[in-house]
């Protein structure tokens, strides 16, 4: 099998069109799809379904993708790993944490880093997803839970405590609340159900209420925190927010202060493979040294 062709029906596979992947690959869109069809005769199978609005993988697309999928992770995996091998820090490192972590605790900080390391070129991933290291969708993440694969290095950074919160304008207009049972009288701020979740027993606010998001009004749904958090600086309800994010607005205030959901435990992972990576390791001790100058 032809290693370019295959590399080029990846690609068309994760973007969806031919259009798409000839911006990626830096080709004309025919010149996309001749390469495919003449992958497609070579095999003597359809890999796509072609319509209007883009591209299907048949079963033999499926397949074929699945395989080509872990291939080109194990070469990335081994190309990471070469890098790693140099004696200086410098190079690509890609980063992925959820999005609250990483745009309101993580991106003010990297300044310090870029000045330190500014031959390591840092991407930074922001998705409540949860990216395969072992496929080299990420060199490391940052996750808000204790990971179980045995063949990821761990290192616990800090407990995240949360409060439910309020502005004082919105508290001025509408009461404070003196009991879980008050809160039905608020509008209160959530996850959409369907979003993915940073972590676990997102919407326990809604649970002490005693409300389904099913069948309440007047609730707020909104699938990011720094959004939530925005929401309340404006005054638009009530909603439950890491202690850190909350500290430095002079407007929130802690409301049933009794009344708080499990902390999270923050976890630095990285694939046992890369141990020895100079680059991680110097992130590592960056994340340590930020997190003991953070109240969490």
């Amino acid at each position: 099998m032809d290693w370019d062709k295959l590399r080029i029906f990846h690609t068309v596979a994760e973007a969806g069109s031919f259009t798409h992947a000839g911006d990626v690959l830096n080709l004309s869109q025919s010149a996309v799809s001749r390469q495919i069809s003449t992958l497609e005769e070579s095999l003597g199978v359809v890999l796509f379904h072609r319509h209007a609005r883009g591209l299907l993988l048949t079963e033999q697309g499926e397949l074929l993708q699945k395989a080509a999928k872990d291939i080109f992770g194990k070469l990335s995996m081994i190309e990471g790993q070469l890098l790693d091998s140099k004696q200086l820090p410098e190079g690509p490192l890609r980063i992925t944490t959820t999005e609250f972590i990483g745009s309101t605790w993580l991106a003010p900080r990297l300044k310090e880093l870029h000045e330190k390391h500014s031959s390591i070129q840092l991407t930074l991933l922001l998705d409540d997803r949860i990216l395969n290291l072992s496929m080299r969708e990420a060199d490391a993440a940052i996750r808000l839970y204790k990971p179980e694969q045995q063949d990821l290095i761990q290192r616990h950074l800090t407990t995240i405590h949360f409060h439910i919160y309020g502005s004082k304008t919105y508290l001025a207009e509408n009461g404070v609340p003196k009991t879980p049972k008050d809160l039905k009288d608020h509008t209160l701020i959530g996850y959409p159900a369907a979003a993915a979740a940073p972590f676990a027993d997102l919407n326990w606010l809604f649970r002490l209420a005693g409300v389904d998001p099913g069948l309440e009004n007047n609730l707020l749904m909104m699938n990011s925190m720094y959004a939530i958090h925005q929401a309340l600086e404006g005054g638009a309800g009530l909603a439950t927010l890491p202690d850190y994010l909350a500290a430095d607005s002079d407007d929130l205030e802690i409301v049933l202060p009794d009344y708080q959901p499990d902390a999270v435990e923050v976890y630095f992972v990285y694939p046992e493979e890369r141990r020895r990576s100079q680059r991680i390791a110097i992130f590592r001790d960056f994340l340590l040294e930020q997190v003991s100058k953070t109240q969490f």
